[in-house]
């Protein structure tokens, strides 16, 4: 009796494996996702407080780390607005696309991998 119900929460649970008579567990083996950056291009048109206001609300950023990439930004010409998974990212750089065609700017934000 005992067998049968042992053979049968085997049969329902294929995490674990008969070995012999040891009972043991296979592995998972999970990797970590890889990582993107969301990378804000400088252009001359998109107003600096607009791009902190960006960096703020869709990169959850403080208004002074904000102000610091924008600078950035506006001196070397690109900066990262954060790091992610990719589909985070994507998503992310939709987001400021967005936000800037819907204010009439040409800020973009592009993915690249970390």
């Amino acid at each position: 009796m005992l067998k049968a119900m042992y053979n049968a929460c085997m049969s329902e649970n294929s995490d674990w494996q008969n070995n012999g008579e040891t009972l043991v567990e296979s592995e998972n083996v999970l990797k970590e996702p890889e990582m993107w950056k969301a990378v804000l291009l400088n252009d001359d048109y998109t107003p600096m407080d607009f791009v902190v206001k960006i960096l703020v609300s869709i990169f959850h950023k403080s208004p002074v780390e904000a102000a610091k990439i924008m600078r950035y930004v506006h001196k070397k010409g690109r900066g990262v607005g954060g790091v992610y998974p990719y589909d985070i990212a994507k998503t992310k750089a939709a987001q400021v696309t967005e936000e800037a065609r819907k204010h009439q700017y040409p800020l973009k934000c592009i993915i690249e991998k970390a």
